[in-house]
């Protein structure tokens, strides 16, 4: 019988099984950041461990880095000392360190892929949740809390449990004007925020066979939304392509070595799993958030649904979720007046996303009294959409144009909401609270809907708005 690439991956990096039933697992890449690390190193200092292993570990700087200001010190006192401490620490433990003045700053989840450091059929490991985002390169990628950061950096393993395996199939061809991030929010509409708790999702089928290594990032980054601990796509000649010729990755006969063990890596094609869930391509519509979770969502030729037509289990989140939104139940979503427009994140900061919004967007001015901000996932995404003219299409459509760093996913910076601002936003969760105020609300969308929004002050179908909408490779 054949085997998941999970279990692959899982098994050949297991140490050992612990009296707890949980695996000691071999983590081949560990990510940090400036949030989740510093207690981490001062927990080794208090030990009097080292970094067991520094080459398999790399850090950035991007959750509280100002993107509106690209010099040091930084007017956040907090933000400024935690950049600081984690030079601090690069330097003290052996790690090495994409700093701002290195070029190629950026998004953790951003920064692994286009260095070439995530490969296929290795354990990642961050001190951020969205890890599963590298899962799209065929890897066990997961996030991990501080504690966990301090035993990856001193032994290089952590104990965890092993997940089952849940195949998400979507065949079929995507309609005109929908995209990865409409795939990954009517999955997670479908099978619900906790769905996917104790899975690893493997998405598969002839969608994703299509989509780019981009897309696919897309749609792996929000698993943890959906409640999967991982999500993964296997590794295939679109993988190898992406990875060919990067800084971190393989060359010569090494490299012909390496695309045949990731080969083999992937899933068999008798490979059993726990469960199947499949889904038609043409069912899935531009697709947006309307509540509190990445789960309460809609097409955008929906209406908002009412706390008597949801289900009995569902009836006290939709009834907070009204609230705190304060939308009405039965009204269409399409009309809803927003007040800022978020492009950016670590679910749609990259290049293609920027091409695309450009292509359509030129022409087209943002409304009066709608803040728009366009922020590139990295210091290299933000040169190549200043090669392409990518930056001057926004910025003459209305956009800020700004510096790289995680900016209003979290606004753990000085991009927040204010007030009840209502956000249209191409990042990945709408928890209350989390674009930096108590009552700011968050809608999620791709980032070409983002850009319709903009341009109309209101929730828009972006078919309409810019008619020759097409997916960028479907």
């Amino acid at each position: 019988m054949g085997k998941t690439l999970f279990n692959k991956v899982w098994e050949s990096h297991a140490v050992r099984r612990l009296p707890n039933g949980q695996t000691q697992l071999l983590i081949g890449t560990h990510l940090i950041h400036e949030v989740t690390s510093p207690q981490a190193f001062a927990m080794l200092r208090d030990l009097g461990l080292k970094v067991r292993f520094p080459h398999r570990t790399f850090a950035t700087v991007d959750h509280i880095v100002p993107t509106d200001q690209a010099f040091e010190p930084f007017a956040d006192p907090l933000a400024d000392a935690m950049i600081k401490e984690l030079r601090k620490n690069c330097e003290q433990f052996g790690v090495t360190f994409f700093d701002r003045k290195t070029g190629k700053q950026g998004i953790v989840h951003i920064v692994g892929p286009e260095q070439g450091i995530t490969q296929p059929g290795t354990t990642i490991a961050c001190g951020d949740s969205h890890t599963s985002t590298h899962g799209a390169f065929g890897t066990i990628a997961f996030g991990i809390g501080t504690s966990q950061v301090r035993d990856v950096l001193a032994t290089q393993t952590m104990a965890l449990g092993e997940l089952k395996v849940r195949r998400i199939q979507v065949d079929g061809t995507l309609r005109p004007g929908v995209y990865a991030k409409d795939v990954i929010l009517h999955i997670i509409r479908m099978l619900g925020v906790n769905g996917g708790t104790g899975f690893a999702y493997e998405y598969a089928g002839e969608v994703f066979d299509r989509f780019t290594m981009e897309e696919r990032m897309t749609v792996c980054n929000m698993s943890i939304e959906g409640g999967a601990r991982v999500g993964y796509v296997n590794p295939d000649d679109t993988t190898f392509e992406y990875l060919k010729g990067r800084p971190y990755c393989p060359e010569g006969a090494a490299w012909d070595e390496a695309v045949a063990r990731w080969r083999a890596v992937a899933s068999d094609p008798d490979a059993p799993y726990d469960e199947i869930v499949k889904f038609r391509a043409g069912d899935i519509a531009p697709t947006v958030t309307w509540g509190i979770n990445p789960g309460q969502a809609i097409a955008i030729d929906e209406t908002i649904p009412s706390v008597e037509s949801s289900a009995a289990a569902d009836k006290e989140s939709v009834a907070e979720a009204l609230e705190h939104m304060k939308l009405t139940p039965g009204a269409p979503i399409k009309g809803t007046r927003i007040d800022v427009a978020f492009l950016g994140s670590c679910t749609n900061g990259r290049l293609s996303d920027f091409v695309e919004v450009a292509k359509h967007i030129a022409g087209h001015h943002v409304v009066p009294g709608v803040k728009a901000i366009a922020v590139p996932g990295s210091q290299i995404v933000a040169l190549q959409c200043q090669k392409l003219g990518l930056d001057r299409i926004l910025r003459e459509a209305g956009f800020e144009w700004r510096e790289a760093g995680c900016s209003m996913c979290l606004a753990m910076n000085p991009d927040k909401l204010v007030g009840d601002q209502l956000c249209a936003s191409s990042s990945n969760r709408n928890f209350k609270g989390r674009q930096g105020s108590i009552t700011g609300r968050t809608l999620l969308m791709s980032p070409i809907m983002v850009a319709a929004a903009a341009v109309t002050g209101v929730v828009s179908d972006a078919r309409e708005v810019f008619p020759t909408t097409h997916p960028a490779s479907n």
